[in-house]
C-alpha cells in the first residue's frame, strides 16, 4: 500500500514537473528539453551532466557568470530545492544543429527551508553535438513580475 501510494503521488507531480509546452520542437529535442527541466526540479546531477556542455556557462539574474560545475553544484546542493515551475510565453528557435528556448519563469525555490524566488525571462542556447543535444548557454533577465 505504501509503494501504490508513493506511486500515485509521483504521477500526480509528473505535470508539474512537465514545466514547457516543447510540441512544436523537433522531437529529440523537445525530449531533451523536458529531460532538462526535469532534472533542474529533481535536482538530478547526473542528468544535468549529460544536458548540459562541458564549456556550459550561465549569466545568472544577478549577472554572475557559472559555469556547469558551479550550476550543477547548485541544483544538487542539498539545502536548496527549486519547486515546480510553469513557462509563459515562450520562444522557441530551431535550426539544424542548435536551438534557442526561452520562456519567462516565476521561479520558486526553498533555500535552507526558506522560499524565495524571482520572475524572470530566460534563454537557453541548445547545441546539436554528435547526435544528442545540450544546453550550451542561458542567458538570465529579471523582470519585474506580472
Amino acid at each position: 500500500m505504501i509503494r501504490l501510494t508513493a506511486l500515485l503521488f509521483a504521477l500526480s507531480l509528473a505535470p508539474a514537473l512537465a514545466a514547457g509546452d516543447y510540441d512544436d520542437l523537433p522531437p529529440d529535442l523537445a525530449k531533451a528539453a523536458l529531460a532538462f527541466d526535469r532534472a533542474q526540479v529533481a535536482g538530478d546531477g547526473k542528468a544535468l551532466k549529460a544536458l548540459l556542455a562541458d564549456n556550459y556557462k550561465l549569466v545568472n539574474s544577478a549577472n554572475k557568470v557559472e559555469d556547469k560545475a558551479q550550476f550543477i553544484a547548485d541544483y544538487t546542493d542539498p539545502d536548496f530545492r527549486l519547486l515546480p515551475f510553469t513557462l509563459k510565453a515562450p520562444v522557441h528557435v530551431v535550426w539544424e544543429v542548435g536551438a534557442v528556448l526561452s520562456a519567462e519563469v516565476d521561479y520558486r525555490f526553498l533555500q535552507k527551508g526558506k522560499p524565495g524566488g524571482v520572475y524572470f525571462r530566460f534563454a537557453d542556447i541548445w547545441a546539436k553535438r554528435q547526435g544528442h543535444w545540450q544546453v550550451v548557454y542561458t542567458g538570465v533577465t529579471k523582470l519585474p513580475k506580472p
